[in-house]
C-alpha cells in the first residue's frame, strides 16, 4: 500500500490529509483541520498530525505565499517552510506549491460549478483561478493542447485601480489607512469587508446601526458585515458587500484580459461560497464586463464559482500522485 501526504496551508486554517493510492485513484486515509495561528511553526503542526505515521511515499503542500527554491515564508503566518528540511526529517520526497497553483490543479479534479455568466460559451483553452480568502490569490492554467500546467502568481498584491468616483474616494481612504500602496488584497479578502465598511461609514453613506456595531466588537467583524449585507439587514453592510462583489468582478475581468482564459475563470477560495447569493446578484458580472471597448473579448468566457472548499487539497494530492 502506498500513501501520500497532501496539505492546504493557509493563514487561517491548515488542512492535512493522508491518501491511500489505489488502482481506482486516491482514497482518504485520514484528514484533519488545524487553526494555523495556534502553532508557532509548521513543523509542530505536522508532527501533531503524523504522530508516528510511517510508510508515506511523498508529500505536496499548497501554501499561501510565494515559493522560491522550494522554500516559503508564508504571507499571513510567521512560518518558514522548507521542502528539503521536511523531506530530510520525514525521509520522503516533498514538493511545495503556491496555494493557488494547488487550487488550479484541484479545479481540474472537479466537475460541478455554479455558472455566473449567462452568456458563457464553453471552449477548450487556458483557464484562470482567482480566490479571495484570508488573502487574494490568482493563478493560470496554461493549456498546451493536451495537458494543463498551473502557473502561480502574486497578482493579488497588484494595485487597486478605481473605476468610478466612489472607488476614487475608496482608494484615498485606503491609501491613508495603509500608508501608501493599496493592493487588491486590502479589499478582496476577509479583512476587506471591514475596510469597505469603515470607508462607507467615514463617508456617511448610511446611518450607523449601534446594535450591529456592538455585535462587531464581540464576534467576527468581517463575517457579521458580509452576512448582514447578504441578508439586507444593514445599509452600510449591503453596500460593502455590493462593492466587494463589483471589485471582485473587475479584477476577475482584468485577469481574463491578461490571460484570455476561454476555458473559464474559476472563482475559488473560502469567501465565494459564503456570498454566493451576492455574487449571483449582478454586481460581480457587471464589474467583470466593465472593460469598455474590450468587453467583447471576454463577454463569453465562463465564470465558474467553485463551491468545493477542498480544491487546493485535491490539487496537492493530485500533484503528489503524479510524483510517484
Amino acid at each position: 500500500m502506498r500513501k501520500i501526504l497532501a496539505g492546504d496551508i493557509g493563514g487561517t486554517k491548515t488542512v492535512l490529509a493522508l491518501y491511500q493510492v489505489t488502482d481506482e485513484g486516491l482514497e482518504v486515509w485520514r484528514q484533519q483541520t488545524f487553526v494555523s495561528a495556534q502553532y508557532a511553526d509548521f513543523t509542530g503542526l505536522l508532527d501533531s498530525f503524523l504522530a508516528g505515521e510511517t510508510a508515506i511515499h511523498c508529500a505536496v503542500f499548497g501554501i499561501a505565499g510565494p515559493i522560491q527554491n522550494q522554500r516559503c515564508l508564508t504571507t499571513n503566518l510567521p512560518w518558514v517552510i522548507d521542502a528539503a528540511e521536511i523531506g530530510e526529517r520525514l525521509h520522503l520526497k516533498v514538493h511545495l506549491l503556491n496555494d493557488l497553483e494547488a487550487a488550479a490543479y484541484g479545479v481540474l479534479q472537479l466537475n460541478t460549478f455554479v455558472e455566473l455568466n449567462p452568456k458563457a460559451v464553453d471552449k477548450p483553452g487556458h483557464k484562470a483561478v482567482i480566490a479571495a480568502g484570508t488573502g487574494l490569490g490568482e493563478a493560470i492554467l496554461f493549456f498546451d493542447g493536451q495537458h494543463y500546467h498551473a502557473m502561480p502568481s502574486e497578482g493579488g498584491h497588484c494595485e487597486f485601480a478605481p473605476q468610478n468616483a466612489q472607488e476614487d474616494q475608496l482608494l484615498l481612504f485606503l491609501r491613508k489607512r495603509f500608508n501608501g500602496h493599496v493592493s487588491l488584497e486590502r479589499i478582496l479578502s476577509g479583512d476587506g469587508f471591514g475596510n469597505l465598511y469603515d470607508f462607507l461609514k467615514s463617508s456617511d453613506f448610511a446611518p450607523v446601526n449601534s446594535q450591529r456595531e456592538a455585535a462587531m466588537q464581540q464576534g467576527d467583524r468581517n463575517a457579521l458585515i458580509s452576512q448582514a449585507g447578504i441578508h439586507a439587514e444593514d445599509a452600510l453592510c449591503v453596500e460593502a458587500v455590493r462593492l466587494f462583489c463589483r471589485i471582485y468582478g473587475v479584477e476577475a475581468g482584468s485577469l481574463a484580459l491578461k490571460t484570455l482564459p476561454v476555458g473559464g475563470v474559476y472563482i475559488a477560495g473560502g469567501i465565494a461560497p459564503k456570498i454566493r447569493k451576492a455574487l449571483e446578484g449582478g454586481a460581480f458580472l457587471q464589474g467583470f464586463l466593465d472593460k469598455g471597448r474590450m468587453r467583447h473579448a471576454i463577454e463569453h468566457i465562463p465564470l465558474r464559482l467553485v463551491e468545493n472548499p477542498e480544491a487546493p487539497l485535491l490539487g496537492a494530492a493530485y500533484y503528489a500522485q503524479r510524483l510517484l
